[in-house]
């Protein structure tokens, strides 16, 4: 059975500390060590998480070719590129997402990345998220048909300020946070034909591009029993409620031929601490289920993809069975767990990402009266 690889971060900011390390740590994952440009936070955070500070990123790389390991950059997206280009050839490595800062940097980085073999997994980790596992199960199991419509909806207070990187970019709310839904919507149902797009600043947040977003995706009918069906999906984000609980929202909304699932994705009700996930489901009218979630998407599905990493990494080594993370289901297979968000994958979301932003950027102007 293959073990798992130690991994080596490149980067230290919050998403390091708030997600990357504690799922790591849970999943029993090896961290053989971080660096960053800022000696004393990545000292600090090296020091918190019990593992080893480098100085400079050729240490880190050195070493995690001696051990084996994989890479996790834990960067912006400008500097994703120049950092992939840096390591060696044959190289494991997970990418924050997204998968650059647009489709022309995405696909500078698929050939990047092609030419100098390096295999790797995009961080597109709401797949993964507990709740999100959950509701695919469902789905998958047909305990509401199949699904027809699906909502994602938050409404929420965001931390902007907890990312200084984001000040200035030309794009924001599309590329680094609502890319998460528009990639789960892809896992769900499927690649869309047709989207529309709106995206609006805010004037509490003047120094970032857009922080509120709207998006709906149609799909081909191709694949739909249900006579005259057609697959929607609608993606929308305010993060600048302010008013206490009771109107907020983060959920997922599922409608299928034969009934409902809603998922609540607590974590943006009160970032990063949240409020628990929670899963419920209806079928044919019936009455609403709930099912527990164990874990959080912060910081429990950050696993998954590190997971699909080592996947990766053990069919490299001819392995034919992986030692799952530690918090695993009981009844999880032996076998290779399912890899997701591959390099190639991510280009297609970075792929609908742009068409968005292309939408955004026309739209049809609403006729004058002229008399």
């Amino acid at each position: 059975m293959s073990r798992s690889r130690p991994i080596y971060i490149i980067g230290a900011g919050s998403i390091v500390r708030d997600a990357h390390i504690p799922a790591y740590r849970d999943a029993r994952y090896d961290v053989g060590g971080i660096f960053d440009l800022d000696t004393a936070r990545v000292r600090e955070l090296a020091g918190e998480a019990g593992t080893r500070a480098f100085t400079t990123l050729e240490d880190l790389i050195d070493d995690c070719v001696r051990h084996e390991g994989v890479f996790d950059l834990a960067l912006p997206p400008k500097a994703v590129r120049p950092t992939l280009a840096r390591l060696p050839e044959d190289s494991f490595a997970l990418v924050q997402k997204p998968f650059g800062v647009d489709l022309a940097d995405a696909t500078a980085l698929l050939g990047l990345a092609r030419a100098r073999r390096i295999t790797g997994v995009v961080n597109f980790q709401l797949r993964h998220a507990p709740v999100v596992r959950e509701a695919r199960r469902l789905l998958a199991s047909g305990a509401i048909g199949e699904p027809v419509d699906l909502e994602m909806r938050v409404v929420c207070k965001m931390p902007w300020e907890t990312w200084p990187f984001l000040r200035g970019m030309p794009r924001m709310e599309i590329l680094m946070h609502a890319i998460h839904y528009l990639d789960l919507v892809r896992g769900i149902m499927g690649e869309p034909d047709r989207v529309w797009s709106a995206v609006a600043g805010h004037p509490d947040a003047r120094d970032i591009a857009e922080s509120r977003s709207t998006t709906i995706l149609t799909f081909d009918r191709a694949g739909i029993s249900t006579q005259h069906a057609e697959k929607r999906a609608v993606v929308t984000t305010y993060h600048h409620h302010t008013a206490p609980e009771g109107h907020d929202a983060s959920h997922l909304r599922i409608e299928g031929t034969r009934g409902t699932i809603v998922a609540r994705l607590g974590v943006n009700l009160d970032y990063p601490r949240g409020r628990p996930d929670t899963l419920e489901w209806s079928r044919e009218g019936g009455p609403w289920q709930s099912i527990p979630v164990a874990g959080h998407w912060f910081p429990h599905a950050f696993a998954g993809p590190m997971t699909s990493l080592q996947v990766l990494a053990a069919r490299n080594a001819n392995s034919v069975e992986f030692n799952a993370p530690q918090n695993a289901p009981q009844n999880a297979p032996k076998t290779l767990p399912r890899v997701e968000s591959m390099f190639d994958d991510a280009w297609r979301t970075m792929a609908l990402v742009e068409t968005c932003y292309k939408s955004a950027s026309g739209g049809e102007r609403v006729p004058e009266l002229h008399l």
